[in-house]
């Protein structure tokens, strides 16, 4: 349910879109590279689990949406199509029109080019050189870049506990890919595109937590995508003519647009501002293994026993981040 931040009663019409109310942020800190500590760092409670739960379904299951949307649509048109309907389905809600300072739109513009133009363009024109399997195990490391950046923006290491977490869900995250990494048929160049990409989505996700604590995650998602769309408009209309789209591959690029694009980047943005950058990311470990769920469910595929075991692996690690955080006080540099 949408709390509104101004005081008041929740808004039931935009009960749509889980958001939390806006946690006033310190005003010293205005640089566009910045980030800030999560609001709640506490161990992770049904909130947390709930929004991370929401990522992982949706997120993972995104794969197969872009498959299918493959089918009738060139990926340009799919990279503008949809942050466009993702705008679009968070217009729909009121709360994510509420003004916004003029002074945020440089901070949103960056969020919008690091966190969706930009990775959400490099995403499938590397993929022509890398296996899926190669993608998803580089974009595995998004949690231990976010930490990394966190750690020099705040000046400080995280815990122990997130320490090791990290560290073990990404080596799970390996034992997943496992199986797909052994195939081969990937080249630096992809390899070095996808690596961009995660260092933006890093990047990101630190940003998101300041906005979403001074903003509210709705305001700062929706003038982001319009940002993102605009910008991917013009190799949307380049692949537009090369599109021949049906009832399949239009319904898997709507639900790509509003789950994928809308309701995800709430969820996510909500959690990072809640839990911190450094223990909301570890969302990001599961993606892959939703995949291979749904690959088994949905394609009938087989799960090699070391994916297996990573998937172990992920839980234990995301368990450990999500401990209480223990803030070190030696510096990260």
């Amino acid at each position: 349910m949408t709390n509104d931040s101004r005081g008041g009663s929740p808004d039931r019409r935009a009960a749509t879109v889980p958001e939390d109310p806006v946690v006033p942020s310190p005003t010293r800190d205005r640089k566009i590279l910045n980030t800030s500590e999560g609001s709640r760092p506490e161990a992770f409670g049904p909130t947390e689990w709930s929004l991370l739960i929401a990522v992982a379904l949706i997120w993972g299951s995104s794969f197969l949406f872009i498959t299918e949307s493959l089918t009738g649509f060139a990926p340009g048109v799919i990279t503008f199509g949809r942050l466009f309907l993702g705008a679009v389905f968070l217009g729909l809600v009121p709360a994510a029109r509420r003004p916004v300072p003029r002074s945020e739109w440089v901070h949103i513009a960056a969020l919008s080019m690091l966190w969706m133009a930009l990775p959400l363009l490099l995403f499938p024109i590397a993929q022509q050189w890398i296996n899926s399997s190669t993608a998803g195990m580089i974009n595995g490391a998004v949690p231990l870049i976010a930490a990394t950046v966190a750690a020099i923006l705040l000046r400080r290491l995280p815990g122990r506990s997130q320490t090791i977490g990290l560290l073990i869900g990404f080596v799970g995250v390996g034992m997943v890919a496992a199986p797909g990494l052994a195939e081969g048929g990937s080249t630096l160049f992809g390899i070095v595109l996808v690596l961009i990409a995660t260092t933006c989505y890093g990047i990101a996700i630190n940003l998101a937590v300041p906005l979403q604590q001074r903003l509210g995650a709705l305001p700062v998602l929706w003038r982001a995508l319009i940002v993102a769309a605009v910008v991917t408009l013009p190799i949307g209309l380049i692949g537009l003519p090369g599109s021949d789209p049906d009832a399949r591959s239009t319904t898997a690029l709507f639900a790509l647009g509003v789950l994928g694009t809308g309701v995800a980047f709430v969820a996510m943005t909500n959690l990072v501002g809640r839990a911190g950058s450094t223990r909301g990311a570890v969302a990001i470990y599961f993606v892959p293994i939703v995949a291979i769920l749904l690959g088994v469910v949905v394609l009938d595929e087989q799960v090699a026993a070391v994916a297996i075991v990573g998937i172990a692996f992920v839980l234990l690690g995301a368990w450990l981040t999500s401990r209480p955080e223990q803030r070190r006080s030696d510096p990260a540099g």
